[in-house]
C-alpha cells in the first residue's frame, strides 16, 4: 500500500518562493500520475498541477508560469516549486496519486500561507 507524505509548506511574503515535496512509500502495481491540489478555507479543493508517469506536465491557469512540477523517480518524490507567490495561493496543498480504477490516494496536506 502506497503512502504519501507532503512537506515544505510554510509562511512567506508575496513574491517569495516555496518548494513542496511529496514522498511516496510502499508498493503498488499501479502506474499512476501525481497531482497537486489545494484548498483554501471556505473553498472547494482545486487542481494545481499534474505530472504523468512519463513526465508530461499540466498546470492550472492560475499558476502557469509561476509553479513547476517535477519528479525524482529514484527517490519516489514529486516536487512543486512555487515562485512569485501571491496571497491567493494561500491554501492547504495536497498531493494525490491517481490511476483510473487502480489508485486514488491523498497525502495529509501541507499548509502554505502567503502574506501581502
Amino acid at each position: 500500500q502506497v503512502q504519501l507524505v507532503e512537506s515544505g509548506g510554510g509562511s512567506v511574503q508575496a513574491g517569495g518562493s516555496l518548494k513542496l515535496s511529496c514522498a511516496a512509500s510502499g508498493y503498488t502495481r499501479c502506474t499512476y500520475e501525481m497531482n497537486w491540489y489545494r484548498q483554501a478555507p471556505g473553498k472547494q479543493r482545486e487542481f494545481v498541477s499534474r505530472i504523468e508517469h512519463y513526465g508530461t506536465t499540466t498546470y492550472a491557469d492560475s499558476v502557469k508560469g509561476r509553479f513547476t512540477i517535477s519528479q525524482d523517480n529514484a527517490k519516489n518524490t514529486v516536487y512543486l516549486q512555487m515562485n512569485s507567490l501571491k496571497p491567493e495561493d494561500t491554501a492547504m496543498y495536497y498531493c494525490n496519486a491517481w490511476s483510473l480504477n487502480c489508485i486514488n490516494l491523498w497525502g495529509q496536506g501541507t499548509q502554505v500561507t502567503v502574506s501581502s
